[in-house]
Parts: C-alpha cells; structure tokens; sequence
C-alpha cells in the first residue's frame, strides 16, 4: 500500500531552517520560499501546527523573516547563534525539532520534517515504531542524507522542481509537482 495523504489527516511540520537555507544558498544561490515548502509537505491536510527552527544574529537583521513566516502560518522558535573562545560559532536546532516532534506527535497522524539531515533518522524510527506516525521529508535530495530518505514513509524531493521551492531562481518552465524520487514505504 503507498503512502495514503488524506484531508482528514492532522499534520505536523517542522523545518529545519538553517538547513534548508544552507542547501538552497549552496546548491542554487537562492532563497527558499518557505510558503511553497509548507503548502507542499500539508498537501491539502488539515494543519496543526508548522514551527520553523531559526537561529537569531547579533544584528537582528531576521526579524522581517520571522515576520514573512508569521504570515504565512509558521510559528517560529528562534535560538541564539553561540560564538565559542576561537571564533567558532554553532547554530542547532536538532534537539529541540526532536523534542516538539515527540510532544506533538500523540495529536498528528503525519508528521513532516523539512531538512536533509541525517541525525534525524533515530527520530523518524521512532515517530513511525513507536508512535505510529507516517514521517515524510521534504529537503534537497541533492544535500540530504540517503539513511534519512531511506527511514521515511515518503520524500519529496525540492531539487525536482527548483523554481517552485525557489525565490528568484530560473531554470525554465516550471513544473507543477515535486518529483518523487522513489517509491513510498509499503505497510505490512
């Protein structure tokens, strides 16, 4: 049986923020629209609550980003940037998304991590084991870890329709669905 998206389903999404910025500035020297990604991983699903992970700068330059996420429906939780003896800075959400993934998962029937990374395969085994949750990703298949796109029920790939995941980035004619890059996890 493939993945079964519903409009009945509850929905959670949680974006790994820094994440996808990083992969977006990396791979296509853009910005991700944020809106798109969120109307994507909800497909048309009731929605429950959509928390962005973000880390704030000194400067508090972000604070119009907040505000557009706002907007849109994404709750944010901002985290501050720690600068280490050295200069070395660290920025990490990944405790936390897991946290609020866990406490929020008794009242979401799917649950949608926007990140490519790796550390959170523990993670979905778990919402899916022992909560009973179907866990998708949506991330750029091209940053994004193979055991993570393995763990989950469905991965939609950004990197199939870039112009829609995008700000100010042109390839041509835009798409009107992500691409799957396989085929979704079957029960049974």
């Amino acid at each position: 049986m493939a993945v079964i998206k519903h409009e009945a389903q509850r929905v959670g999404v949680f974006i790994d923020t820094q994440n996808l910025y990083h992969s977006a500035k990396n791979l296509y020297h853009a910005r991700v629209n944020f809106e798109h990604v969120l109307d994507t991983a909800v497909a048309g699903r009731i929605l429950i609550r959509a928390i962005a992970y973000v880390v704030t700068t000194e400067s508090g330059e972000e604070a119009g980003f907040f505000e557009a996420l706002a907007n849109i429906g994404i709750e944010t939780k901002t985290k501050d940037l720690q600068v280490f003896m050295g200069g070395a800075k660290k920025a990490d959400w990944d405790v936390g998304m897991a946290i609020d993934a866990i406490k929020l998962s008794p009242k979401l029937d799917a649950i949608v991590l926007a990140t490519g990374d790796g550390d959170f395969v523990p993670l979905v085994e778990y919402l899916r084991i022992k909560e009973g949750c179907q866990v998708e990703v949506i991330s750029f298949g091209r940053s994004s870890s193979g055991r993570l796109r393995e763990a989950v029920d469905d991965f939609i790939d950004m990197d199939g329709n870039p112009e829609h995941f995008l700000i100010n980035y042109r390839r041509g004619a835009s798409r009107s669905a992500p691409r799957r890059t396989r085929t979704p996890k079957t029960s049974g």
